[in-house]
């Protein structure tokens, strides 16, 4: 399994869902990456979605379950699309083809709290990752205890900018897969919080419909991260997706 983790985090936000698969199945091969940038080295490639997948595609095994959350989520996809004779299967926690709202796309955030997120990380980077990582928690009712638990698997901070970080947002902003996504044959399974703030749950209805081969299971009562709230039942929601390709 490959997993691909969201923005500013790294790869130790899977740690409780992975505890929780080894309850279980357990023969199979974890693979669980930095996206670029995020292991504290400088980002190789340039801040678009297709050299964020290009860059991550050497480590991605053949016939891989690609499990993503969030920006690792919209990875994903790309990576299904560009490479689909590597993977096999995907599972997504929390995805949206498109981050930000349009005329013709309500699922999105409004462009001006994205550009705030966009501008404000430049000038003032702990502030706004800590707004970001709030965020995520909203209409989850253990909001108090996931937001430390947000920041403890953040990408480690000083006072200034981090170029990779800025590129992610950046990556967020322009990324819109909606007219690709018939190039994804491969099963997906969507995992999305009714309560969502930070991508509404109408993004994850409107791929359910427009993927080829998709299931989704909508969560209650959780927030933006249900691989922290709820990692048992997402352990649960990834061993039925790998024994059942009918997602």
């Amino acid at each position: 399994m490959f997993f691909l983790h969201g923005w500013a985090m790294t790869p130790a936000v899977w740690q409780p869902l992975i505890e929780a698969l080894a309850t279980g199945k357990s023969d199979f091969e974890i693979h669980a990456p930095a996206l670029p940038g995020h292991d504290g080295n400088a980002a190789e490639s340039a801040s678009n979605l297709t050299a964020w997948a290009d860059a991550l595609a050497p480590g991605l095994p053949s016939g891989a379950t690609v499990i993503g959350w969030s920006l690792g989520a919209l990875l994903a996809l790309e990576l299904a699309r560009t490479r689909p004779e590597r993977v096999e299967r995907l599972i997504l926690f929390s995805v949206t083809p498109r981050f930000v709202s349009a005329p013709d796309w309500p699922h999105g955030l409004d462009t001006t709290v994205v550009a705030s997120f966009t501008d404000g990380y430049l000038s003032q980077p702990n502030q706004t990752l800590r707004r970001f990582l709030a965020l995520q928690t909203l209409g989850d009712p253990s909001r108090r205890q996931l937001l430390p638990q947000l920041e403890a698997a953040a990408v480690p901070h000083g006072g200034y900018p981090l170029p990779a970080l800025a590129d992610g947002l950046k990556i967020l902003a322009e990324s819109d897969l909606r007219l690709l996504l018939t190039e994804i044959r491969q099963p997906v399974r969507l995992v999305h919080s009714s309560d969502d703030a930070l991508m509404p749950v109408g993004a994850a209805r409107w791929l359910a419909a427009a993927l080829p081969r998709a299931c989704l299971t909508e969560i209650e009562r959780c927030g933006h991260a249900p691989l922290l709230s709820c990692p048992d039942d997402c352990a649960a929601l990834i061993r039925a997706s790998l024994d059942n390709d009918e997602s």
